[in-house]
């Protein structure tokens, strides 16, 4: 065990634990922008300097090993100076439009530079612009970059689709796709780890709200949107309710207030993708000889597509069923129109998804159905429901819950856990055995 000292706190810590590690271990946050344990570790951003007694130069807590004895102040007026100068110097090649940020309130150099009271930057500006498809579902703004490097992990270490990669050297150094590819060409799976991971606004979702806003606004349109089970759990986090709070019932009367025509649960929809999943397995396992094994469920159009880019050999073991977002979507426009009378061109199908991935499924070309356009127009994330609920001055803790509508907002316990993990095969395998034992699934 290794003797230190840190801002006047004596402790002991593991041989090859980290400064800020230690730090934390005693409730001693050292501010820092680019680390993310085990994965980017690189000290890009020197925000996390911090002063050894006995040592002239500062040094990086992210990486800097303790030593037997070491006696670290992490805000000493050195440390305070030196790490706003470093801040400043990352400003000078940032955007600070903060009001038109969607990360603002949300942003981790923000947050740091009005910690450390930056109010002015003294350095000239250069803020560099590379040119982007705007259309793509995922944006980088390279004017918001600060070159973390965290994307680049992420993308190698995480989730090893290699999308990323540092471009130019010296003070043109920036980030950009790999090989020089642009983003559509390249193999990024809109996983949307990046943007998790990012502690700015220079990757984000391609923000569709105006388009949900201008279809509610249309008295011609019919308002249908479906709700996925993940953002149930997530959509109050950003308003700051508590679990209690931010209920099934007052999502629904959010999006009541907002104004949608009709609410509907995703769960309806994964009730039969299951259906058809189940039978597909049965008529698998009855000609086995004319598929390939094992049998893949294919709902999540993020890893269809990691798998058509790096393991093409198994496409042939996917399910065929489409997803329950875009299940939903054509149910909309044929049953459900067909039911209430509507012109399915009439109607607008609307999704809040937990993933960007959602965004381009719906835009594929094979995803149409016949006379009535995309299965589903228009899908929003819960970031972009919660900016709707802001933009709309919805106060969620006055709200009375309310249910999904019927017949489209029910579903069974098969559908439920389909957001498990493992919830999907299980809920398809249970499916098969009711069929083959003639009972009611």
């Amino acid at each position: 065990m290794i003797n230190l000292t840190i801002d006047g706190v004596q402790l002991q810590v593991p041989e090859g634990t980290s400064v800020m590690s230690a730090a934390a271990g005693v409730g001693i946050e050292v501010p820092h922008l680019c680390f993310l344990k085990d994965i980017n570790e690189i000290s890009a951003c020197k925000v996390c300097v911090v002063e050894v007694q006995g040592k002239s130069k500062l040094i990086t807590a992210c990486n800097s090993p303790v030593e037997e004895g070491m006696v670290v102040y992490t805000n000493s007026p050195k440390v305070r100076r030196v790490r706003k100068t470093n801040v400043e110097l990352i400003l000078s090649q940032h955007d600070c439009h903060c009001a038109t940020c969607v990360r603002s309130r949300n942003c981790n150099l923000q947050q740091i530079s009005n910690d450390l009271g930056i109010l002015e930057v003294p350095f000239t500006e250069e803020v560099p612009e590379t040119p982007w498809d705007h259309s793509f579902p995922l944006i980088r703004d390279s004017r918001k970059c600060i070159k973390c490097m965290r994307c680049v992990q992420i993308c190698d270490k995480v989730q090893a689709m290699h999308v990323w990669d540092v471009q130019n050297t010296g003070s043109r150094t920036t980030v950009d796709v790999a090989d020089n590819k642009t983003i559509d060409c390249s193999d990024c799976t809109l996983c949307g780890q990046c943007i998790t991971h990012c502690p700015t606004g220079a990757l984000r979702e391609r923000d569709d709200t105006y388009k949900a806003f201008e279809a509610l606004a249309d008295p011609e349109k019919v308002t249908v949107v479906q709700v996925a089970p993940a953002v149930r759990t997530a959509w109050g986090e950003e308003l700051g309710l508590n679990a209690e709070e931010a209920s099934e019932g007052k999502m629904v009367a959010a999006l009541k207030r907002i104004g949608f025509d009709y609410v509907f649960d995703t769960n309806f929809a994964a009730d039969l993708t299951i259906m058809e999943e189940g039978n597909e397995l049965l008529e698998r396992l009855g000609n086995s000889r004319k598929y390939a094994w094992p049998m893949f469920t294919s709902c999540c159009p993020g890893w269809v597509s990691f798998v058509s880019k790096k393991y093409p050999e198994y496409l042939r073991n996917l399910s065929t069923a489409k997803s329950p977002q875009q299940m939903f979507g054509a149910m909309a426009k044929t049953y459900f129109a067909q039911k209430k009378g509507i012109d399915p061109n009439n109607i607008c199908c609307i999704s809040i998804m937990p993933c960007v991935s959602k965004k381009r499924e719906a835009s594929l070309s094979y995803m149409k159905s016949a006379g009535a356009g995309q299965d589903v127009d228009i899908v929003l994330t819960t970031r972009e429901f919660v900016r709707m609920i802001r933009a709309e001055h919805i106060n969620t803790r006055f709200l009375k819950e309310q249910a999904f509508d019927s017949p489209l907002g029910e579903s069974t316990g098969a559908g439920v856990i389909f957001g498990v993990t493992g919830g999907v095969m299980e809920a398809a395998l249970r499916t098969a055995y009711a069929v083959v034992e003639g009972k009611n699934p």
